[in-house]
């Protein structure tokens, strides 16, 4: 007799989304926020989430997203009430003080106080940036489900507010060397608040052990700044250090961005590899940042070129109806041009939607799928222990992220 194998006691994520599904639903979504003026957008970004979620799979069990258009339109209006008030109170306190930033400034005093009104107001919008952030992958998760299990994340994002604001502060003030103490402690704060069910994530690691994942962005930032200067010295001294300097800042420029994007898919890995929830499931991440590139750099080439060629055929066509119609400039008649203008406003138009729909289906897709097929949950029988968790109201759902225009649809 033969023993059975043993079970697998872990499950490698899975997408099965297809690109022309995805670009034909965003860009019947697009053009109808187009025709409402934008309003069909909470709509279109839940249906599209819906889809995204509903393709990914995990140990053979499809993601549910169970957001609803009315429910982020509603707290759209809400959140555009309140920054409403507040930003109309800041600017009453700033016209009493002499800060008036809309009138043009007569004096250097008025302009100096102008500047300082400026000031005040980016830095007083700023901590609503961050709470509209935590607040938005808040709703994300108590949207989200998996094997009927919801998601939630605890209220807390004014303290990720403050903390973001101070972090950041640090990182400028050491010119971005203490970008890996920001990452990881602002994650900690996110994922040590998240639920799947009544069990925690937790954030392991430490943020020293992110230096690894911003070598190349280190490289990139050390090549510029050699570049510029070397060359400054190569100016005042011989040619050879002037061209050194030259080669080595132009290979900063592009070794700079591919390291952002490095950085951007390792820190993700890391900090991935040392969550856990509930003390027992692991999870194992494996993005590589070339497929990621690669991904990006094929699909802005095709999309490129599928715009070339619909641009093209717009304009041949609005440029065959001008010539069919006798246009001439100086006879001043325009009784002809009105089919061309408006076929011109619709290509435009539906060229825009396409666009985005394209970025969406040829790029944004294939780097979300390349995420998901690289994951790994270990010691997934430790799930069944995991238990429903009460609904979350969803507070404004994503309003203050859609009205400061921070994105993050998936």
């Amino acid at each position: 007799m033969t023993e059975a194998p043993p079970v697998p006691d872990h499950a490698i994520g899975e997408y099965t989304g297809d690109g022309k599904t995805l670009f034909w639903l965003a860009l019947r979504t697009s053009l109808l926020t187009l025709l409402t003026l934008g309003i069909y957008r909470f709509w279109a970004k839940t249906r599209i989430r819906r889809y995204t979620w509903s393709a990914t799979r995990l140990d053979g069990t499809r993601f549910e997203y169970t957001g609803t258009g009315l429910e982020k339109f509603l707290g759209f209006l809400m959140a555009v009430v309140i920054l409403a008030v507040y930003l109309g109170v800041l600017q009453l306190l700033l016209v009493w003080f002499g800060m008036t930033i809309f009138a043009d400034p007569e004096t250097p005093e008025q302009a100096m106080l102008q500047g300082m009104g400026l000031s005040v107001s980016a830095l007083a919008v700023t901590p609503l940036v961050f709470f509209a952030q935590y607040r938005a992958r808040r709703y994300r998760l108590a949207r989200t489900r998996w094997r009927g299990i919801r998601c939630g994340m605890d209220k807390a994002a004014w303290g990720y507010a403050f903390r973001a604001m101070g972090y950041w502060a640090l990182t400028l003030v050491s010119l971005g060397a203490l970008l890996p103490l920001m990452t990881f402690r602002l994650e900690k704060y996110m994922t040590e608040r998240s639920w799947f069910g009544d069990a925690r994530f937790e954030q392991h690691g430490s943020w020293t052990g992110m230096y690894r994942q911003m070598k190349h962005l280190l490289i990139g930032l050390a090549l510029v700044l050699g570049g510029l200067l070397t060359g400054s010295i190569g100016m005042a001294t011989d040619q050879p250090a002037l061209i050194i300097g030259y080669a080595a800042f132009a290979v900063g420029l592009v070794w700079f961005p591919i390291g952002v994007i490095s950085w951007r898919v390792q820190s993700f890995a890391y900090l991935t590899r040392h969550k856990t929830l509930g003390r027992r499931v692991t999870f194992d991440a494996q993005p590589e940042t070339k497929t990621v590139i690669l991904a990006w750099v094929v699909g802005s080439i095709v999309l490129a070129v599928a715009l070339s060629v619909a641009t093209g055929i717009i304009g041949g066509t609005v440029a065959a109806l001008l010539a069919g119609s006798g246009f001439a400039v100086e006879t001043g008649n325009g009784d002809h041009l009105f089919l061309p203008i408006v076929l011109a406003a619709l290509g435009y138009l539906l060229t825009l939607a396409a666009t985005q729909a394209g970025a969406l289906a040829a790029i944004v897709q294939p780097i979300l799928k390349h995420y998901v097929t690289t994951l790994t949950l270990h010691n997934i029988s430790a799930l069944d222990e995991i238990h429903q968790r009460a609904a979350d109201p969803g507070a404004d759902a994503e309003g203050f992220a859609d009205a400061l225009d921070l994105g993050g649809a998936l």
